[in-house]
C-alpha cells in the first residue's frame, strides 16, 4: 500500500477532507516542541482550519522532538510530508476523517542541535508552543521551584550553546534573537496544567536568570507566556486504528490520531509578536483563563476521578461503561451540581448546564473508547490538584462535601490494590508504595488513608469530611460499589441512608 503524502493526496477517496491549500507556500510561525496526538489533534487542527480559509499562510508549524522516543514521530512526519489523518469518533459509530497539512517541517534535536537553534532564532518564528506534560516543567509539585539539581539541566547551564533541555534550547535562542535584535517569541504553553502560562514564566525565567542574570530580566520584561485551557480527549493511537484508517483512506497512514469530536481552547491574548486569528476557527481569546480552569479541573477533571475508581470496582473497563451506569451517571451529576459548581467563578460565553450536559455525553461515547486504568492513574496528583479544591472551598462556605468524601474514599478502597472478584488491580502512581499502604492499614486506623499532609492537609481533622469519608469506605468493602454508589446517587444525607436502602 502506497503511504500517505503529498503526491498521494489525489489518490483519496472523493468524501477524505484534504488541504485545498498551496502547502508550498505556507512559512513556519510556529514551532512546536513536543508533537504528539494532542498537538495534532488541537493546535495543527486549529492552524488547518485557518489555512483552509487562505488564511494564515506565514503560521504554518514547525514540529521539534526533543527526547529519543521522538525519533519515530521525525521518520513518520518526514515520510508522509507532515501530513497525517485526523479521525473524529461519533458516538453514533460513524468516523469523520480530515487530512491535517499545517506541520510543513519537523526537526530533531539530537539530530542537529544547531539547527533547532537557529530555527527558533529566526524571525519567522513567533511562537513557540509547548506540549512537554507537566513532568515536563521540571518543578517541585510542594514548593513550585524549578530543580537547578536535575543533571540535564546543569549540563545546559555549564554549556549553554550545547543544550538538551527545553529551557536550554528556548532559552539559547531567545539569547541569539536578543544579541541580534530580533523580537522575541510568544512562549505558548498548551499542557493541560493548571495555569500553565505563569509556571511557564516561572521556570523559564528562573533558567535564563540561572543562566545570565542580564538574560534573565530581558526574558522576564520581553517574552510573554499566555495562560491556555485545552480539552479533548486523544487515547492513544492503536494498531487497530490504523489498520481501520488505512482501509478507509486507502494509503498507509503510520500514525493518524483518533479523537472525541469535542474540542474547546481557551487562549489569553498576550501575544508579544502577532498571533493567528484562531478565534475565527473556534478557539476563544480571553482576558483571564481562570475561571474556564476552574471550569475543567472541577467540573470534568474532578469527575473523571469520581466515576474511575468506582467503575473499576464494578467490574467496568471503559469510561463509557462507567458513565452509562444510572447510578454512576446520576453520582456524576450530582457531584458537578451540589459540590463543583457552587465552587466557580462566573464563566464568560458557558452555559454551565450545557457544559455538564455535554461532559455526560463525552463520557458516554462508546467510540473514544477511553479506559479507566488510564484515568485512574496518577491519583497522588490529580485528586490533590483537581478535588480537593473543591472541597476546602466547599469546607470554607459551610457547604456539603460528602460526595468529594466518597470519590476519595474510592480512591482509597481502589489503592488497596484488589478488586471485589479478589483480583489485584494495578496501582500506576508516583507514590504507589505510600499510598498502598496507606490504604491497607485501614482496619488498624480507619483514617490512615488520609493522615498524609502533603496530600490532604488537615482533612483527617475535619469530621465533616471524615464521617461521609468513613461511611463510603465501610460500605464499598461490606457491600461493593455498585450498592455504594446506588445510595450516593439516591441519596441527599448519606448518613441517613445504608447501603440496605438501596437495595
Amino acid at each position: 500500500m502506497e503511504r500517505l503524502t503529498q503526491d498521494t493526496l489525489a489518490a483519496l477517496p472523493e468524501d477524505i477532507a484534504r488541504p485545498t491549500y498551496d502547502r508550498s507556500a505556507v512559512t513556519a510561525g510556529i514551532a512546536h516542541i513536543g508533537v504528539g496526538g494532542f498537538h495534532r489533534a488541537h493546535q495543527a487542527m486549529y492552524v488547518d482550519r485557518l489555512l483552509q480559509r487562505g488564511q494564515a499562510r506565514e503560521w504554518g508549524i514547525c514540529g521539534i522532538g526533543l527526547l529519543p522516543t521522538d525519533a519515530h514521530m521525525r521518520d513518520v512526519m518526514r515520510e508522509q510530508d507532515g501530513l497525517y489523518t485526523l479521525v473524529l469518533t461519533h458516538a453514533d459509530g460513524r468516523r469523520e476523517r480530515r487530512i491535517i497539512g499545517s506541520i510543513v517541517d519537523y526537526l530533531f534535536a539530537p539530530d542537529d542541535i544547531e539547527a533547532v537553534l537557529e530555527r527558533l532564532a529566526s524571525a519567522e518564528i513567533r511562537i513557540v508552543s509547548l506540549t512537554v506534560t507537566e513532568g515536563g516543567y521540571n518543578f517541585s509539585a510542594s514548593t513550585g521551584e524549578f530543580d537547578f539539581a536535575n543533571p540535564a539541566v546543569v549540563a545546559d547551564l555549564r554549556d549553554p550553546t550545547r543544550p538538551s533541555t527545553v529551557f536550554g534550547i528556548v532559552t539559547e535562542a531567545l539569547a541569539r534573537r536578543r544579541d541580534r535584535g530580533i523580537p522575541p517569541f510568544t512562549v505558548l504553553s498548551c499542557d493541560n496544567v493548571q495555569g500553565n502560562g505563569a509556571i511557564a514564566r516561572r521556570v523559564f525565567c528562573a533558567f535564563a536568570s540561572r543562566r545570565d542574570a542580564e538574560l534573565g530580566a530581558w526574558v522576564e520584561r520581553h517574552v510573554t507566556f499566555p495562560d491556555t485551557m485545552v480539552d479533548r480527549i486523544t487515547p492513544v493511537t492503536s494498531d487497530a486504528d490504523r489498520v481501520e484508517n488505512d482501509a478507509a483512506i486507502g494509503v498507509h497512514d503510520a500514525w493518524p490520531v483518533v479523537c472525541e469530536p469535542f474540542e474547546q481552547w481557551v487562549i489569553r491574548d498576550d501575544f508579544v509578536n502577532d498571533r493567528p486569528e484562531w478565534d475565527r476557527v473556534g478557539a476563544q481569546f480571553v482576558a483571564d483563563v481562570h475561571p474556564y480552569e476552574l471550569m475543567k479541573l472541577r467540573l470534568l477533571n474532578s469527575s473523571h476521578q469520581a466515576m474511575c475508581y468506582f467503575g473499576v470496582l464494578a467490574g467496568y473497563t471503559f469510561a463509557h461503561e462507567a458513565a452509562t451506569d444510572p447510578d454512576i451517571e446520576r453520582l456524576l451529576r450530582r457531584y458537578m451540581d451540589e459540590e463543583g459548581t457552587p465552587t466557580l467563578e462566573p464563566v464568560p460565553g458557558i452555559d454551565l448546564t450545557d457544559y455538564k450536559d455535554t461532559l455526560i455525553e463525552r463520557f458516554q461515547n462508546p467510540e473514544v473508547r477511553d479506559t479507566l486504568a488510564r484515568l485512574c492513574a496518577d491519583s497522588s496528583n490529580r485528586i490533590p490538584k483537581w478535588l480537593l479544591p473543591v472541597v476546602r472551598d466547599q469546607l470554607a462556605r459551610s457547604g456539603q462535601v460528602h460526595l468529594s468524601a466518597a470519590i476519595v474514599a474510592s480512591w482509597a478502597r481502589y489503592a488497596a490494590g484488589v478488586d471485589e472478584s479478589g483480583k489485584a488491580i494495578e496501582v500506576v502512581d508516583a507514590l504507589k508504595e505510600q499510598v498502598m499502604a496507606a490504604a491497607r492499614a485501614r482496619r488498624d486506623d480507619p483514617l490512615a488513608f488520609l493522615r498524609n499532609e502533603e496530600l490532604f492537609g488537615s482533612l483527617a481533622d475535619e469530621p465533616a469530611f471524615t464521617d461521609p469519608y468513613l461511611r463510603v469506605l465501610d460500605s464499598l468493602w461490606s457491600e461493593g460499589a455498585k450498592r455504594t454508589v446506588a445510595v450516593l446517587a439516591a441519596s441527599a444525607d448519606p448518613a441517613s441512608r445504608t447501603a440496605e436502602d438501596a437495595r
